[in-house]
């Protein structure tokens, strides 16, 4: 041991004094066993390792082989003390160091020994440690610069089993070594696989040092590795949860927590990285935009919006985010609605779902993902929200479009992340108060939706930010109504628990009531209306207590306690207190409330008193108290004029209608014993008895007065021209209303009398005598319209309630109590009484499809107004099957539509509104419509449903078409088809009914031949709409081609075309209206081929990015396989149609432009193939060279001889001149083609081109010989049949020949 201890010291200070030789000596006597004891003993000590290993290297020049042979005996050893774990770090790195200083002098040999050492250490797993890896580089470096032959041998380090534990430490160590473009290929591939085999937490610090590495190349080779990975594992974690929740077990490969917060560490890195590295931001975005046919997920949506945080990337970001998830709207649109697609292509991922995952895993701490999710969030509702249509109209599609789709998608980003993140909280609130202050030229529907789910979701969290919401109160004078009764129903549970809040609205509202604009007032009306139907007062106030005057300030009520009775009465009565002085404002106010007050009373019963007694006062300055004095009420002081206009000042109907449902609410409710105390009650039926009285008074005058009496009379005066006209107009409009709103009163008193039949039968014999007079003033309005500008082009809205509607219908057709009767024959009997219920009826559906709501009380309840439908279409759809059209009309024709045909219509229109407006409530509504009163309409499911009610207008469709001509009815059969095409969508595409409707269409279209265009529009239209989703329709429309070509005839007018007929609803009168509709079906067919073609290119270039440039060749796909078919069969049924004499005009000018369309499809087929052949060896599928066969051999020929027939007519007329513009596009597509074709001929080495006659006439210009010629028999023609100009039809002529 002393010796030892010596001889390192003597080598020591021998090194220091320079005595290199006497070193050299003392170094030789020391065998390779004691030189590296006593390397390892100093080394553990950590004592002048360094100084031992210099002196070490003076002793031993590499010039001599046994100093060399010392070195790399020190090289050998002191690499696996390093990594053996035993140093302490700091030695380690000392050692390291010195080594790397000294690698270069190192011979070739030694160093290719030392690489196979590092070699076989990594195969075996011996470098976990990682420290002695910076030396690889350096030493792989130094053997590049020696020899050439030495040279390679880091590159079977790629080639062997990596140990997991020392993946990090490889690539760390691989950034400084030397490689090729193919070896950094390889080993960053390699890399990406052992991600699998690493434990969760390893995955940052390698994806850090992978993309340190990626700095040489390969950067989206890196990126998509790292996406796919975090991809496979959220899909892993959703199949577990799945399994989880089915199974009832909790078994997580990987805790969800940890996982997120490893993505969240991961993204962070890479945001850096792209900081830092531009090129690596380049490259993400390139491999974005190319993998479009790849789906984006939720780690990538995440990656996304952090790297929105750098400001050079945020637009390019969010308009990609905002492309791609309309794009992915619109393609599942476009694969639903095909079956052909749906069968070719699994279902894509939603967009939606992945954008929802993320704002959820966002809740890990991702606080660099949240504002990029606020950020998208109001994008997408800016951009793809509702647009104001013409006069600031919102144009509300139905279905759901991808626009839709999206900013649906846009306002639930908002909403989940208000639930989950605080912080953004007050940043959402405001943004969306903004625009809601901001856009009143656009419509707001969809922000005011996003804050009503806010309030709801949490109530509590929006008080502490309830200044923002305070703010938006102050601009509520400014705003449109409808944005203003939005935001007041939104905001209204907050008011309950917020007195501040409900103090600071009811100042604005005040100050409002009093704005010189008209829209400020209403506002103020529609918010007190608001407040009086949510403040229900539940208990009652002593009269001397609630005839104190009360402000605001002074209602302090418990806010702990949701509702303080005593304050919400005395602040309801000082509200209506409010409200009474817009009585003596514009028409438009009184409105309001009129169409208000009946609302507030059902919602808040203890206000009757008030509000009848200010209903009573106000009738009463328009009635006539007189009984002898006909009209009885004045109809002078409900209009006023201002200069020369006349306008309504006063509704008078409309006041009468809601005086009459309130009056009727309260009786119902007396009926029921909810009373309040005796004082109120005698004031109460003081109130009602004198209100029945105006009502019979004015009931029983109405009938005696004539139209002169409201100086209304067949000689009067109705053109909007004149403010006579005028002022006539709207005393008819009144004289009409208060008739209806009379005819409701007596109808429904009269009714609870039905025991005392006579009673019973005077009251509706007066409903009669009132509804003579109104279809009297309706009948002079009609009449009167034509000589002057009518008041509107419909007629005005009815004042009858929608519940009233649904119980005189049922009375009329369905009542079959022996009682009644004799009382409702008196109705039975006229018809235009009957024809008018079932108008009224529809208009009220319509309002219905049209807003969602209608007129009247109780008309703006979703619930009510659905089981006020549901008895609407019970009746109408018994009145309809029970008593058949043929059978009413026989022997009576009537002026108007019959009652049977009104019926069929109203339910057209009921079926399309619930279709729209309550998708979800479809069965049950079915289900309430009892035909039979078997209840046979009630099947198990919706499919099963609809298809019995389908066989009931099929029954009905099929009688229409077996009668005889004479009781044909084209429009009764229009209606029945469009109800069978609107059931049907209902049916499953999957379920057996459904194939039975299309066997059904078809063989209806195949043995039907009533000669009527619009029928035939409609079954065709039908069917192709249900073939769509059963399979594809090429083989459909080839017959139907067809069937045209031999109905129109050849154009080469020698040929005589077969006789054959598939369809025989396609005859020489509707053949030329079925090809506009074949034409259009051809378009559909041909985005489907266009789509599926960029989808195959994008699917390609995503491959061969991936897969490197070069594929091996593969059996013909099937979606090309596919795409071959159908436009073979396409070319095939368009070959027809060029050989048609089509009548010149849009069926010609359609035809040139499908044409034109093919040819363009074909174009891109034709460079698909091209970009194929220059990646894959191997030859063209037999499919497509027959193809281009098929399309090569006759289709130009005959395109110049349909262009030649064209030319004979092309100087008739300058419209058909417009339209031959579409010639010259489809020569130029068809030069296109067949550039490409003889591209692909030369690539593909197989000869394309051999059936193709290349065209060369090119000759648009108009030959003027032949101009003259045509203009001057047309002036012989002219001037013979002048007398008979619309018998002419020379186009006709051509084709009998």
């Amino acid at each position: 041991m002393s010796k030892m201890k010596v001889t390192m010291n003597s080598i020591i200070s021998l090194s220091e004094s320079d005595e290199v030789e006497e070193l050299q000596r003392q170094l030789a006597l020391l065998s390779d066993d004691q030189l590296t004891n006593m390397l390892t003993n100093n080394a553990l000590k950590g004592k002048d390792t360094g100084i031992l290993i210099k002196s070490i290297f003076k002793g031993s020049p590499v010039s001599v082989s046994q100093g060399a042979n010392r070195r790399l005996l020190l090289y050998k050893h002191c690499i696996p003390l390093c990594e053996s774990g035993d140093l302490r770090t700091e030695v380690a790195s000392d050692i390291i160091g010195l080594l790397m200083l000294e690698t270069h002098s190192l011979p070739g040999d030694a160093l290719a020994a030392l690489a196979s050492q590092y070699v076989d250490s990594i195969k075996v797993g011996e470098m976990n440690n990682g420290r002695s890896l910076e030396l690889f580089p350096t030493i792989l470096t130094a053997l590049a610069g020696t020899e050439a032959l030495a040279y390679g041998k880091a590159t079977p380090t790629c080639y062997h089993r990596w140990d997991p534990q020392s993946v990090i430490h490889l690539t760390t160590m691989f950034r400084d070594v030397p490689l090729s473009a193919e070896e950094l290929q390889f080993l960053i591939e390699k890399i990406l696989r052992m991600f699998l085999k690493l434990d969760l937490q390893e995955i940052p610090p390698l994806v850090y040092q992978l993309l340190l590495l990626s700095a040489k190349g390969c950067k989206k080779l890196v990126l998509d590795g790292i996406i796919n990975y975090f991809k496979k594992q959220d899909q892993l974690q959703k199949e577990e949860q799945r399994n989880a929740e089915s199974e009832d077990m909790e078994v997580q490969s990987i805790p969800q927590d940890q996982l997120r917060h490893v993505e969240g560490t991961v993204i962070l890195h890479i945001v850096f990285a792209i900081r830092l590295d531009h090129e690596l931001g380049r490259e993400f975005f390139k491999s974005l935009k190319v993998a479009q046919s790849e789906p984006l997920c939720p780690f990538s949506i995440a990656l996304l919006l952090s790297i929105a945080r750098i400001q050079r990337y945020e637009e390019q970001v969010f308009e990609f985010l905002k492309g791609a998830i309309l794009k992915n709207f619109k393609d599942d649109q476009i694969q639903q609605s095909s079956k052909f697609l749906q069968e070719l292509l699994p279902r894509l991922n939603s967009v939606s779902d992945m954008s929802l995952d993320t704002v959820k895993n966002s809740v890990f701490g991702w606080d660099h993902v949240t504002h990029g999710l606020v950020h998208l969030g109001f994008i997408l509702m800016d951009s793809f929200g509702p647009k104001p249509g013409p006069f600031g109209k919102v144009t509300e599609v139905m279905g759901k479009t991808p626009n839709q789709l999206t900013c649906r998608l846009g306002g639930q980003i908002l909403l989940e992340s208000f639930k989950i993140h605080e912080q953004i909280r007050g940043e959402i609130l405001e943004q969306v108060l903004n625009r809601l202050v901001t856009k009143t030229a656009s419509p707001v529907t969809h922000f005011i939706d996003l804050l009503s789910s806010i309030v709801t979701s949490a109530p509590m969290i929006l008080l502490e930010s309830s200044s923002k919401v305070t703010e938006t109160f102050d601009q509520l004078s400014y705003l449109p109504l409808s944005t203003v009764q939005g935001v007041l129903k939104a905001v209204q549970p907050l008011l309950k628990v917020s007195m501040s809040m409900k103090d600071a609205l009811i100042l604005v509202l005040r100050k409002a009531m009093f704005s010189s604009h008209l829209d400020g007032r209403k506002s103020a009306v529609a918010g007190f209306l608001l407040l009086l139907k949510n403040f229900r007062i539940l208990g009652s106030l002593a009269s001397s207590q609630a005839s104190q005057a009360i402000t605001s300030s002074q209602v302090q009520a418990d806010v702990h306690s949701r509702y303080n009775t005593a304050a919400n009465e005395a602040f309801c009565l000082e509200i209506l207190s409010s409200l009474r002085r817009c009585l003596n404002q514009q028409a438009e106010i009184r409105l309001m409330l009129y169409e208000g007050f009946h609302e507030v009373l059902r919602r808040n019963s203890q206000l009757a008193s008030s509000i009848m007694q200010t209903l009573l006062s106000q009738l009463k300055r328009y009635f006539e108290p007189e009984e002898d004095l006909l009209p009885p009420v004045k109809l002078e002081p409900c209009i006023s004029a201002q200069g020369d206009q006349i306008f309504l000042q006063e509704p008078l109907a409309h006041l009468l209608c809601c005086t009459v449902h309130c009056l009727l609410w309260v009786q119902t409710l007396k009926s029921r014993g909810s009373v309040s105390d005796d004082d109120e009650e005698e004031e109460e039926g003081g109130v009602q008895s004198e209100l029945q009285s105006i009502l019979e008074s004015i009931t029983k005058r109405m009938i005696k007065s004539e139209l002169e009496d409201f100086e209304l009379d067949k000689c009067a005066e109705f053109s909007m021209g004149s403010s006579v006209g005028v002022k006539n107009n709207i005393y008819a409009v009144l004289v009409m209303g208060l008739n209806e709103v009379l005819m409701e009163y007596n109808f429904l008193t009269a009714n609870y009398r039905v025991e005392r039949g006579v009673a019973s039968k005077n009251h509706f014999e007066d409903i009669l005598e009132l509804f003579k007079r109104y279809h009297k003033v309706c009948e002079i309005l009609k009449d009167r319209g034509g000589k002057g500008r009518p008041l509107s082009s419909k007629s005005p809205r009815s004042l009858l309630s929608l519940g009233f509607v649904a119980t005189l219908l049922t009375a009329l057709f369905r009542d079959s109590t022996q009682s009644r009767e004799e009382s409702l024959s008196v109705l039975r009997s006229n018809a235009d009484f009957l024809r008018y219920t079932v108008g009224v009826a529809l208009q009220k559906i319509q309002q219905l499809e049209e807003s969602g709501q209608t007129d009247g009380p109780e008309g703006q309840s979703p619930d009510r107004t659905f089981h006020y439908l549901c008895d609407i279409t019970s009746v109408l759809m018994w009145r309809y099957t029970n008593v058949p059209s043929t059978v009413e009309d026989a022997g009576k024709k009537e002026k108007g539509q019959s009652v049977s045909l009104l019926c069929l219509e109203g339910l057209l229109r009921v079926f399309t509104t619930v279709i729209h407006r309550y998708p979800t409530n479809m069965s049950s509504f079915l289900s309430s419509l009892d035909v039979s009163g078997k209840g046979e309409g009630e099947a198990s499911d919706l499919t099963e449903q609809t298809a019995f009610y389908i066989r009931q207008f099929q029954r009905s469709l099929m009688t229409q078409l077996s009668g005889s001509e004479e009781e044909f009815s084209s429009k009764e059969t229009q209606f029945l088809v469009s109800i069978l095409s609107a059931l049907s969508r209902q049916l499953s595409p999957s379920s057996q009914q459904f194939v039975q409707m299309i066997t059904w269409t078809v063989k209806i279209c195949k043995e039907t031949n009533f000669e009527d265009i619009s029928l035939t529009k409609g079954l065709l239209s039908l069917l192709f709409n249900l073939y769509a989703l059963y399979k594809s329709p090429v083989s459909l429309l080839w017959e139907m081609c067809q069937d045209i070509h031999s109905q129109l005839g050849d154009i080469d007018q020698d040929v005589e075309v077969e006789k054959q007929s598939h369809f025989a609803i396609i005859s020489m009168k509707t053949a030329a209206s079925t090809t506009l509709l074949v034409l259009s079906q051809v378009g559909k067919v041909l985005d489907e081929v266009d789509w599926l073609i960029a989808k195959k290119k994008a699917q390609t270039s995503s491959e061969r990015a991936v897969s490197g440039n070069t594929q091996q060749p593969t059996a013909q796909d099937a979606i090309e396989k596919a795409v071959t078919i159908q436009l073979g069969t396409l070319l095939t049924a368009l070959h027809e149609l060029v050989q048609t004499a089509l009548p010149t005009g849009p069926c010609t000018d359609t035809l040139m432009k499908e044409l034109s369309r093919t040819y363009s499809i074909l174009t891109t087929l034709v460079k698909y193939y091209i970009q194929l052949c220059a990646t894959q060896l191997g030859q063209l599928p037999a499919r497509f060279e027959k193809l281009s066969g098929e399309l090569t051999a006759g289709g130009p020929e005959k395109l110049k001889k349909k262009k030649k027939e064209d030319d004979a007519v092309i100087a008739a007329s300058a419209k058909v001149l417009r339209e031959t513009k579409a010639i010259p596009n489809l020569i130029f597509n068809v030069e296109q083609y067949e550039k490409f074709l003889i591209l692909l001929s030369k690539k593909s080495k197989v000869n394309l081109m051999q059936y193709m006659k290349l065209s060369t006439s090119r000759d648009f210009r108009i030959n003027t010989a032949t101009l003259d010629a045509a203009l001057q028999e047309q002036e012989v023609d002219k001037s013979q049949q002048t007398e008979e100009s619309q018998s002419q039809a020379p186009k006709k002529k051509r084709r009998k020949q």
